[in-house]
């Protein structure tokens, strides 16, 4: 796949959309900016192999770990191709939940953007479904996270400002909730399930006013489907 960096969304990169067969469909539209997560060809699989499925009534794409790895305790992304985002808003349903033989997981779930060419530096919102609705307090405000990678992973933002890049949302592990990222410059809002109010909100991204590609991230240890990404 070849791509450029650095470019808010414009026709050229929705018709590159439309050309890799991410757009076009019922489920994809140019003129609206939605992208259809109907199939897997054209992306760009990072630590991760996916599969099309439907799950809770909507078709998803779903990121599963490398065959053979189980075992691996790391993050997944799939870059979507053509997608050249800076400023604006990207809207997502995401639904992330412990694998079945991994209980303790959190189901780590969520979007990155401004991803760089080799796919290893990025900004991510993400949420660890299963602290939502837990009975300690300290976790439920663990719930949504912001980090960027490589250098400011959740360790490194916790231990040097806590509180704040973290925050609490209602959710449950499993069910489809609806993501919204809002960007503009250095800053970045996240709202969860249509909430009048952003959960977290970002004045400082660490990668600085920069632009790149978006993609779905989840981990090796969650279920995680995707369904219904837009760009505006």
């Amino acid at each position: 796949m070849t791509t450029t960096r650095g470019r808010s969304v414009t026709l050229m990169s929705l018709a590159l959309l439309a050309a890799a067969g991410f757009t076009g469909s019922a489920a994809g539209r140019t003129d609206s900016g939605r992208i259809a997560l109907d199939r897997v060809a054209g992306l760009e699989l990072v630590r991760c192999r996916a599969e099309v499925a439907d799950y809770r009534g909507k078709r998803a794409l779903r990121l599963l770990y490398p065959a053979g790895q189980e075992t691996a305790d790391t993050s997944m992304i799939a870059v979507i191709p053509g997608t050249e985002f800076k400023d604006g808003t990207i809207s997502l349903d995401v639904a992330g939940a412990p694998r079945p033989d991994v209980p303790g997981s959190r189901g780590f779930i969520g979007l990155a953007f401004h991803v760089a060419a080799d796919a290893e530096r990025y900004e991510c919102f993400y949420l660890r479904p299963t602290n939502a609705r837990a009975d300690d307090q300290l976790r439920r405000n663990h719930t949504v996270q912001y980090v960027s990678s490589p250098d400011f992973p959740w360790q490194r933002l916790r231990q040097e400002s806590p509180g704040m890049y973290e925050s609490y949302a209602d959710m449950e592990p499993g069910a489809w909730t609806h993501l919204e990222v809002r960007v503009a410059g250095t800053r970045a809002r996240l709202f969860v399930n249509g909430a009048a109010q952003p959960a977290l909100i970002v004045n400082d991204l660490k990668l600085g006013a920069t632009g790149g590609a978006i993609a779905l991230w989840s981990y090796t240890f969650t279920d995680g489907y995707f369904a219904n990404l837009s760009l505006k």
